[in-house]
């Protein structure tokens, strides 16, 4: 059972009614039902993402989502490693690339397994990365940009995750696959 009362968006009213027929149209999650007792939380999460997602993006969709696989499964967010274990396929990553992506690395694709590495290192290392991470990073093809979104990808996975943690979010996304 989930902590914060789900805001149903058949009877929002004001803005988040305008969000729920807007940019959530069609995408009545419980992350978001939830997230939605607050306008400037749930502004603050369509505006990150949204960036970080638009045209200006120098990370890929499936990109993202390894990092937000990386980071869900180092939180133990259930919620976000399955939401982003069906999302990530989506975007063009195998379901091994997915699995893999929970474990810090992925094997045969050198500029995942590195994306997958640095963001490993940002979050064992609360950030404090060594010069050696980065220039490991700057080796698969990553450049300044590139560093600068994996950290807010990592913030937004983050901030999901803590929510969900807080929230006792109820996952509604096929559960992903166990790691054995």
């Amino acid at each position: 059972m989930t902590r914060l009362t789900p805001v149903d968006p058949a009877t929002a009213t004001g803005a988040v009614k305008e969000i729920f027929d807007g940019p959530l149209k069609g995408k009545h999650f419980n992350i978001f039902t939830a997230m939605a007792n607050s306008t400037a939380a749930i502004r603050a999460y369509l505006g990150l993402s949204g960036t970080l997602g638009g045209p200006d993006a120098l990370l890929t969709a499936a990109e993202r989502e390894l990092i937000q696989l990386v980071v869900g499964e180092a939180n133990g967010c259930a919620y976000c490693v399955a939401a982003h274990t069906a999302l990530g396929k989506g975007a063009g990553l195998t379901e091994e690339q997915t699995i893999a992506a929970r474990r810090g690395s992925v094997p045969g694709d050198a500029r995942l397994d590195a994306l997958a590495r640095f963001t490993a290192a940002i979050n064992e290392k609360k950030g404090w990365v060594t010069h050696e991470d980065v220039q490991a990073f700057r080796d698969a093809g990553f450049g300044d940009g590139h560093i600068a979104e994996t950290i807010a990808n990592f913030a937004l996975a983050t901030f999901t995750n803590y929510f969900n943690h807080v929230n006792e979010t109820e996952v509604d996304f096929p559960a992903a696959p166990a790691l054995v």
